[in-house]
């Protein structure tokens, strides 16, 4: 009785935060064949990362099959310049989660309509770009499209931001793929390893962008937010001064905030990544997605529906059905390449079994379980057998680089899993 209670008041208060009335359902989890007193569990160690200082709020979704089981706000959504309390509204910067929900999708809608090929070598689409070269033996090997979707190109991990400044200047973003074709390092050959790097994600923007001939950021408004009918999902691009976001400014209001600047404000709507804001104008690559937890959630039951969304009324979305990718496309970006060395780890834009899967915990399975994190505390978990799915979404960055969310990724993860039952 005490669990059930517990379950009806958490949805009269969401219905509350989120002011759509009956519209939003958030389903009992013993439907869904969880059992919602080990899903409770998930409050007792949010609230002890809050109080540890590592972060001044969060928000989780829970999402089993085509239903939102378990949807919640936890402490603060600022601490800087004042305190504001976090609701489930709360839009955050998905910092590196940006390259599955944007970047990846979009890449892959190429390959499905025919217009790249995951063999493609990268100078096809970009002639500067160089190839690995053996050390020892001087032959070279191009790095193709796959090798960047599964951080297997070899390419360095990030360039520095304030050194790309002092070189080129701020929103200088035909420089930045200069300088990632023709002077980033080749560590190894192409497929024999793993090195996780926001360069990837960046020429894969620009693959995007030389092919469909729109920025990165409007492709994906238009063939992905939007079908998806995803109101609080966008990316900010930057004006010239490189302050004033150009579209969605009324979402601005909602937005969390990141690390506070050398002025004393803290980033809101503003990319935190320095090479995607400083280098990139907040459209990139590898950064720069807004979003909240109900719109991720609606986009991971796209996911685990095999591409297709189905009607959902309940949740204040729009009534439609949109196919966003075949199924063959999804079961392509959900697989380990084999031409890969298996070390790598990595599928289409995803983790899988690279050194970076922990925040998928123990208990999910590794051959089913698609995993990824953002630098400012952001996590997507999704198990395609279960069709279970968890949003968890932190501003650890805010107001200050120092909160610790590992552990809480894999706690988190545990606890969904166990609370499975069939």
């Amino acid at each position: 009785m005490k669990t059930n209670l517990r379950i009806t008041t958490l949805a009269a208060a969401l219905l509350l935060s989120l002011g759509l009335g009956a519209q939003v359902k958030v389903a009992d989890p013993a439907r869904h064949g969880m059992d919602p007193e080990r899903l409770a569990r998930l409050d007792e160690v949010i609230e002890e990362c809050i109080a540890g200082g590592n972060i001044p709020g969060a928000v989780i979704s829970v999402v089993r099959g085509r239903e939102i089981v378990y949807l919640k706000a936890y402490g603060n959504k600022s601490l800087v310049p004042r305190a504001e309390p976090m609701t489930v509204e709360t839009i955050f910067d998905l910092a590196s989660l940006s390259k599955c929900v944007g970047t990846t999708l979009g890449i892959m809608q190429l390959i499905e309509g025919g217009h790249i090929r995951l063999t493609d070598p990268v100078n096809k689409y970009i002639p500067e770009f160089k190839p690995w070269k053996d050390p020892d033996t001087g032959e070279e090997v191009d790095i193709i499209i796959r090798d960047l979707m599964t951080h297997a190109s070899g390419l360095d991990a990030y360039y520095d931001a304030g050194r790309f400044v002092q070189r080129f200047g701020t929103n200088q973003p035909d420089s930045l793929m200069r300088v990632i074709a023709t002077e980033a390092g080749r560590n190894f050959r192409p497929g024999s390893g793993f090195l996780y790097s926001c360069l990837n994600f960046i020429t894969l923007q620009n693959i995007l962008q030389r092919v469909t001939g729109e920025r990165l950021c409007d492709y994906v408004q238009k063939h992905i937010f939007d079908p998806l009918g995803l109101r609080h999902t966008c990316y900010f691009p930057l004006a010239e001064d490189m302050r004033t976001p150009l579209a969605h400014q009324d979402l601005l209001p909602l937005v969390a905030p990141t690390s506070v600047q050398a002025d004393g404000k803290p980033l809101v709507g503003a990319v935190h990544d320095p090479l995607a804001r400083l280098a990139n104008g907040g459209n990139s690559g590898n950064a720069g997605v807004f979003s909240n937890a109900l719109d991720l959630s609606r986009l991971c039951i796209m996911l685990m529906n095999r591409g297709r969304l189905y009607e959902d009324k309940k949740l204040g979305y729009p009534a439609i059905r949109q196919t966003i990718l075949s199924p063959a496309a999804i079961r392509t970006m959900c697989t380990i390449p084999p031409e890969n060395d298996p070390k790598v780890g990595r599928a289409l834009g995803w983790d899988k079994k690279s050194e970076h899967s922990s925040p998928r915990g123990d208990l999910f399975n590794p051959e089913t379980t698609l995993c990824h994190t953002g630098y400012t505390g952001t996590t997507l978990v999704i198990d395609m057998s279960t069709r279970t799915a968890i949003v968890l979404l932190t501003n650890r960055v805010h107001p200050t680089d120092d909160g610790l969310v590992g552990p809480l990724r894999s706690k988190v993860a545990n606890i969904v899993a166990g609370s499975i039952i069939w």
